[in-house]
């Protein structure tokens, strides 16, 4: 995939730095705009991955710092929600400016209702996702209840939050207080996906109810078991953003997926950052990666799992066309196979690491109506998979240098 950095100024004439995530073989006909929570930044686990995740399904994803916050300009202790709302749209104009305006708009936590106040405001946007968003901005004062009187009494405080030190003047707490979240709700006709963990200790499951009973249909909900407020588990993250992403394709139009005209080819494309790539095989668009531990996001499985992937899928269908063939009557076909670089058997030079050859460990799982001679047969089918012929000869591969 593709990370660009990118900057653009808000309607104070503030810098704002983001981040750009998109897919590596195409532009994308679709953006969609990420709103991180209150005091994160754009770098935080949830908006870096559910980037990602949106990234690799096709889609470019803008997230960025709101005013005050990480490599923006301005001073937090300046700011406010309704900043943030103005923010979002400064954002949405950069994306209709240099690509396309965002069809959709995510937000995390206070940026979900961020994400709903600048939605009314963004006339491309088709689609709104909240994701553990509290139902009333009261809620954020919860992070500074024990500094409130000071705020009131001195203008401003120096709160916690999160082990990080912020200023917070009172004219934060009078807009937020100004600012109607059940109004916005209720004025919005755009189709809403609310998120929400059960397990949020931070704004509970009861702000979901209320934000789903405040809007308008077409609505839905969906709920992330077992992460947190924060989606700091990487699974959590990643769950999400494909949640939006087939959520989404129901109400955004999709571009029509470009296919290969020429059989049997595939196609792999890799950016200048990190190993997910993307590949067309036929009309199908799916990613490889590599684990983290090799410098990868682990968005996809990794070559040799392709590869083994392959020899496991036609050995199954190579066992039931012939079963089937036969009319012999096997209910399910399952094939394992493991990979790894081996000493040969009878190895004269062992202790070299170049003496090692490939090896794939097959084990065929054939459940049915079945004897002995039927079961011995079926194995010795499963040697005849066109895969394994190949992966058990020499192939010739034949490189040259395409023209772009």
């Amino acid at each position: 995939m593709k990370k660009l950095d990118v900057s653009f100024k808000n309607s104070d004439s503030k810098t704002l730095q983001g981040v750009l995530e998109l897919p590596t073989n195409k532009k994308p006909e679709n953006f969609i705009l990420f709103a991180h929570c209150f005091t994160c930044n754009k770098n935080f686990h949830a908006p870096s991955n559910i980037s990602k995740s949106l990234a690799s399904k096709g889609y470019g994803v803008l997230r960025f710092d709101f005013t005050g916050l990480g490599e923006s300009d301005g001073n937090f202790e300046d700011t406010n929600f309704s900043g943030n709302v103005d923010d979002l749209v400064s954002a949405a104009s950069f994306l209709k400016k240099e690509y396309n305006a965002p069809a959709i708009i995510v937000g995390h936590s206070l940026g979900g209702a961020a994400a709903l106040f600048a939605a009314k405001e963004i006339d491309s946007v088709k689609a709104i996702v909240t994701i553990n968003a509290p139902s009333n901005l009261a809620h954020v004062q919860k992070h500074f209840e024990s500094s409130l009187s000071e705020i009131e009494n001195e203008g401003s405080a120096k709160i916690n939050i999160g082990g990080r030190s912020f200023q917070i003047k009172k004219q934060f707490i009078d807009d937020l207080e100004n600012n109607n979240e059940s109004k916005t709700l209720e004025e919005i006709r755009t189709p809403l996906l609310i998120m929400h963990s059960p397990q949020d200790k931070i704004v509970s499951i009861k702000h979901a109810e209320e934000l789903y009973k405040s809007a308008r249909h077409p609505k839905s909900f969906i709920s992330l078991e077992k992460a947190d407020h924060m989606l700091s588990t990487r699974s959590d993250s990643e769950y999400a953003g494909g949640l939006i992403a087939a959520w989404a394709s129901k109400y955004i139009e999709q571009p029509e997926v470009p296919e290969l005209d020429t059989d049997h080819e595939v196609m792999a494309n890799l950016g200048k950052h990190g190993y997910t790539t993307q590949i067309i095989a036929g009309k199908h668009h799916f990613v490889a990666d590599e684990p983290e531990k090799a410098g990868g996001s682990d968005l996809g499985p990794n070559p040799y799992e392709l590869v083994s992937s392959g020899l496991a899928a036609c050995t199954s269908m190579t066992i039931q066309m012939y079963a089937r063939r036969k009319e012999w009557k096997v209910e399910n076909v399952e094939t394992h196979v493991s990979y790894a670089k081996k000493h040969a058997e009878d190895c004269e030079n062992c202790e070299k690491d170049q003496a090692k050859i490939d090896s794939f460990e097959r084990e065929i799982s054939i459940q049915g109506e079945l004897d002995e001679k039927q079961i011995e047969r079926l194995m010795q089918i499963a040697d005849k998979c066109p895969v394994h012929k190949t992966l058990s000869s020499k192939a010739q591969i034949e490189t040259k240098l395409r023209s772009s």
